[in-house]
């Protein structure tokens, strides 16, 4: 299984925000840290925010910061709020019928089982254990956002 750019985006917002103990972080300052399109990063933002990610703060010194504590972000549910689908193969979308197996077929039971058990490994994980260096289960940050760049800090 592969995640979407747009999902890995969405996770590289969070740990920055969650390394932003002061203030509110703008979508520039992000674009600029991770080297990602501004314009692909604010369709991220906003499926962030609807979703309850993010909250984001209109104005002059606007910006955005986490809508709650990294701990209670659990990647998984990241994942599949952030995903246009979870479908492995086309046979586990809603409705699909088209397929000669499917009478008999035990794949797509695998193969959905498979899905709730990759997601499950991912909410076995918060957004905290990904954005405090020195804690998490390897004791070290599984990533760290990088450093901004000089004219930004």
């Amino acid at each position: 299984m592969q995640l979407t750019r747009f999902t890995d985006y969405s996770y590289r917002v969070l740990i920055y925000l969650a390394g932003e103990t002061e203030g509110l972080a703008t979508i520039d300052e992000i674009a600029a840290s991770y080297d990602i399109s501004r314009n692909h990063l604010m369709k991220v933002v906003h499926r962030l925010s609807t979703a309850g990610y993010v909250e984001t703060v209109r104005g002059k010194g606007g910006g955005m910061r986490l809508a709650r504590p990294a701990k209670e972000i659990a990647l998984g549910r990241v994942a599949f709020d952030m995903e246009e689908n979870m479908h492995i193969v086309q046979c586990l979308e809603s409705g699909f019928r088209n397929c000669t197996l499917l009478p008999s077929c035990v794949l797509k039971t695998v193969l959905a089982e498979a899905r709730a058990s990759f997601l499950a490994t991912l909410d076995g994980y918060t957004l905290a254990d990904l954005a405090q260096p020195g804690t998490g289960r390897g004791g070290n940050a599984v990533l760290r956002r990088m450093p901004r760049p000089k004219a930004l800090a």
